[in-house]
């Protein structure tokens, strides 16, 4: 969502620096109480992103491994529990209107609005359907440690789309998380997988790390919308494009599932099911609602504290996924794989370090220019 922004205080570049000012006046006028609750909602969210991550991505590989075939109906379920973002939203329409900025309906038409949540649409349709078959030709460990250079990828695409500047953290980061990823195109382990070539594994590593790709270019863009477009967005407005972008995408992958005649073959799939029907129904809906919720939890982090924020903890997600992997399918876990575990892993600290870096400057800075506007 969930997703690596340089913070910059000058004009409105970042949405963390455009919501800072609700935190700082909030912390100064609120009791103490309304604090602990706003740390409590940010332990929800982050216990949403973190286990739902997982969760989506396991049951996603379970339902291949017992007899799922269809890479559509996987794609459908990363899409198709939209309408519990509706539910999240209703339950929350107290927070609508606390932040719009009083500009946003005269700069951004509706047709602008539009045309963005259908290219967010369209582009998150393609990122879920390549990680779909990703998901179908790796193993999960291997899928989730290619997938964890997405940071790497919103980096690049936040330099081009949002002025990030490359600061040798960053670019030890991207460094380390690009070889992690490289060096599992080295690994054998496709003769480890059922039915699975050395041709479909490579195609596999292809869609994963262009799936992961997407995902950084989506985040960057949506960075780019909340800063550019709604400016100063309030809740509603965030729940707002992501539920309009997951219906787009909704209907685009419903459409490719039809038109493949992949629909077909639903019902003797679940017949076959090696769990059975039951557990077949309970692995798609449950993959599909896990979906969902990961998405509030990473909206909400992004509404609370920032979209590089969210996107952290995203990121810290991404490893415990090889280790569940190996508990419930028995992903082998050579010296290769390990030594990219560990790649990764250091890149992901050498990115929260920058990012602790630019949160410390940003308070600096915005105490600096409270204590002035107090002495003047």
């Amino acid at each position: 969502m969930e997703r690596s922004q340089e913070l910059n205080v000058n004009g409105d570049q970042n949405l963390e620096a455009n919501l800072i000012d609700h935190e700082v006046t909030e912390s100064s006028s609120v009791p103490q109480t309304r604090n602990y609750k706003k740390c409590f909602r940010i332990s929800i969210y982050v216990f949403f992103v973190l286990t739902c991550q997982a969760l989506s991505t396991i049951l996603g590989r379970l339902y291949y491994e017992n007899g799922g075939k269809s890479t559509w109906m996987v794609t459908v379920l990363q899409r198709i529990g939209f309408p519990v973002l509706f539910l999240y939203r209703f339950f929350s329409r107290d927070k609508q209107q606390e932040n719009t900025d009083p500009s946003f309906i005269k700069f951004s038409s509706y047709t602008t609005l539009g045309l963005a949540y259908i290219c967010l649409g369209l582009l998150a349709s393609a990122v879920s359907y390549m990680s779909s078959v990703g998901l179908l030709y790796l193993p999960v460990s291997t899928f989730s440690l290619i997938f964890a250079s997405q940071l790497a990828f919103t980096a690049l695409f936040s330099y081009f789309l949002n002025s990030q500047k490359f600061t040798p953290y960053i670019v030890n980061s991207l460094f380390l998380l690009t070889v992690s990823s490289a060096l599992l195109v080295f690994n054998n382990e496709s003769q480890n997988i059922k039915y699975v070539s050395r041709v479909e594994y490579v195609l596999g590593f292809i869609c994963t790390i262009s799936a992961s790709a997407g995902i950084g270019l989506l985040l960057s863009l949506v960075q780019l919308i909340l800063t550019k477009v709604l400016k100063k967005p309030s809740f509603s407005a965030v729940m707002d494009m992501a539920i309009y972008q997951s219906l787009v995408s909704c209907c685009v992958v419903l459409i490719g599932l039809f038109a493949s005649g992949e629909w077909k073959l639903l019902t003797s799939e679940m017949q076959n099911y090696s769990l059975g029907k039951g557990s077949y129904i309970m692995t798609l809906s449950s993959a599909a609602i896990s979906s969902q919720v990961y998405t509030i939890g990473a909206l909400g982090l992004i509404f609370e504290s920032s979209s590089v924020f969210s996107n952290t903890i995203t990121a810290v997600g991404l490893p415990i996924v090889p280790v569940v992997a190996v508990i419930v399918f028995h992903d082998k876990m050579d010296s290769l794989k390990i030594f990219s575990i560990i790649l990764a892993i250091w890149g992901f600290f050498s990115f929260v370090y920058q990012h602790y870096l630019d949160e410390k400057k940003l308070k600096t800075c915005h105490t600096n220019h409270v204590e002035e506007d107090t002495q003047g």
